[in-house]
């Protein structure tokens, strides 16, 4: 990094070259994400078109596994599209990556289920969500790169602002198209064939993206960089195996983008999870208020990106981050009192105890779902997490599994999952019924967002888009600034997409392991927290503020 002392601010606005480099760039990227995320909003139904081979329970979880392979592989196609990118060109790259998401996508709508072509479906499948994920992997760093490469300096974070709003656009534009489908053909006829029309309908964003990206010329300050023969043959070396580089990409991943990624996906990702699995409310509501959060904080990716350019990236990233981890508890204390008081109430009155020999007793963590456990002791204290119940394991030596209800032993056998005594028990101690919807916040369609309890939990959730924007407006900006042209594309993918692909993207599933093995369903949040707290205090100490730096050289 070199910082620039010739470079001033350009007065005016953007020109026509420049808005349509951002529409093109930006336009199919949220095409890109849109694709991405129809998967997992579609997991419970795409588990029974594809796994139903096996129990309902198991298809959630190779569902889910599924769509973690798309996450997990993000960082190699960082790897394999980074490389191509600063060898050959921003554009032919990311223009590769969105034909491979787009006809990975449309091909999912077109597959046959596992009745009809057996064990070929899933494997299909999950090869499809692997190039999806490769695709994914080189798609942000190639659109980043380009929108920086043709930003006037001291307006790279408001020009590449644009950028980070399309996960947001993208995720917001999937429940749309999902919620108008279902709303349309109504639930039986979506979960048993429309579920395919969101996926089939990518090909049209498709072929929009591809058209656009094709009228794009190379990013100005690589096309010179060719010109003047100062390109890399070997950017992975350069950029991993030279410890003054690779240092910086460990600094941008823990003291940046790993805080980034956990305080993103709680506020959007796990906050869906949050009201759906532990708040038990329905669909349709949770995606709605997910939706009218989203819609209502996106501009705020522009104005944190635009303010960047005048205190710099650093100070509004770590500001997110801290006043995240310090939030996320009440936030999310608060979202429970108005989206399930009933459930809530039980929280704090309603006491239930594990009483079991400890040496019966195993280890819940299971952050992929593929455990299954056996022992009494595990079984109930699973069953009760997934309840939603909050309780307490006192371990006794000697004494067998019993469940304690505010001082009463409730009759307990095996299995737990179909333990009627138990959860009349709890319902009779005031937790609601499972499976019941909160009336309070039902939701019948969009406008129901003027009842005080679905507007008290909007402005909740508005608050986390909120930390979303201020840690993901400014990072493009400051991960572009961080590395030099020849290898810039391969330097900022790969700590983008290990902090957002693995340290975010397993959020969720992590998170919910977290809860089920303490009894406590806030504990999750632990998660996000540690890691975005680490990313403070590492990024104050050792990343660098990048806002005036020359990128190009």
């Amino acid at each position: 990094m070199s910082t620039t002392t010739a470079g001033s601010v350009r007065a005016g606005g953007m020109t026509k070259d420049e808005r349509f480099v951002i529409l093109a760039s930006s336009l199919g990227t949220v095409f890109e994400w849109y694709d991405f995320y129809l998967y997992g909003s579609l997991a419970a139904i795409i588990g029974a078109q594809f796994f139903s081979a096996y129990p309902p329970a198991t298809r959630d979880i190779f569902a889910l596994l599924a769509f973690a392979a798309g996450f997990l592989v993000r960082p190699f196609g960082a790897i394999v599209f980074g490389r191509i990118g600063d060898i050959v060109g921003r554009k032919y790259t990311f223009l590769v990556t969105i034909l491979i998401m787009g006809l990975s996508t449309f091909i999912v709508g077109l597959l046959p289920n596992a009745a009809t072509i057996g064990i070929a479906a899933p494997i299909i499948l999950i090869g499809l969500r692997l190039l999806q994920g490769l695709a994914l992997g080189g798609e942000y760093g190639g659109a980043a790169t380009y929108v920086a490469e043709h930003a006037p300096h001291g307006k790279r974070g408001y020009y590449t602002s644009f950028i980070q709003t399309t996960a947001t656009l993208g995720l917001f534009l999937s429940l749309l198209v999902i919620l108008f489908t279902r709303t349309i053909l109504g639930e039986a006829e979506f979960t048993a064939w429309g579920w395919r029309i969101p996926f089939l309908i990518s090909v049209v964003l498709l072929g929009v993206s591809v058209i656009i990206r094709l009228r794009l010329n190379e990013s100005p300050v690589f096309q010179r960089m060719k010109e003047e023969g100062k390109g890399s043959k070997a950017p992975l070396t350069e950029a991993f195996a030279n410890w003054s580089n690779a240092k910086l990409v460990l600094i941008a991943l823990l003291g940046g983008v790993m805080g980034q990624g956990v305080v993103w996906y709680t506020g959007q990702f796990y906050a869906l999870f949050f009201l759906q699995s532990i708040l038990q409310v329905d669909g349709y509501t949770a995606n709605l208020l997910i939706a009218w959060s989203l819609l209502f904080g996106t501009g705020f990716f522009i104005v944190f990106g635009a303010l960047s350019d005048k205190i710099g990236r650093k100070p509004i990233i770590l500001a997110g981050c801290l006043i995240a981890a310090l939030s996320f508890f009440p936030i999310f204390r608060m979202i429970s009192t108005y989206a399930n008081p009933a459930l809530e109430t039980a929280i704090e009155s309603v006491k239930v105890q594990v009483v079991a020999d400890p040496k019966g007793c195993g280890d819940l963590f299971n952050p992929v779902g593929t455990r299954v456990f056996s022992a009494p002791c595990d079984l109930a204290r699973d069953f009760l997490a997934k309840s939603s119940v909050k309780y307490d394991t006192v371990y006794t030596p000697g004494s067998s599994v019993k469940i304690v209800v505010n001082g009463k032993e409730v009759p307990y056998t095996k299995p737990a999952d179909s333990n009627a005594g138990v959860t009349a028990a709890l319902q009779a101690a005031g937790y609601p019924k499972r499976g019941a919807n909160p009336t309070l916040v039902k939701m019948a369609h969009p406008l129901d967002i003027f009842r005080p309890q679905v507007a008290a939990i909007i402005g909740l959730l508005f608050i986390l888009v909120i930390f979303v924007t201020m840690v993901y407006g400014p990072i493009a900006a400051m991960l572009v600034e961080l590395f030099p042209t020849k290898i810039r594309y391969t330097s900022m993918s790969l700590p983008y997409h290990i902090g957002n692909g693995w340290f975010g993207g397993l959020l969720p599933a992590t998170s919910f392991a977290i809860v089920a093995s303490t009894g406590d369903i806030y504990s999750g949040l632990w998660y996000p927290v540690i890691f975005a707290g680490l990313t403070v205090i590492i990024g104050m100490l050792f990343l660098p503020e990048t806002k005036d730096v020359d990128i190009s050289k």
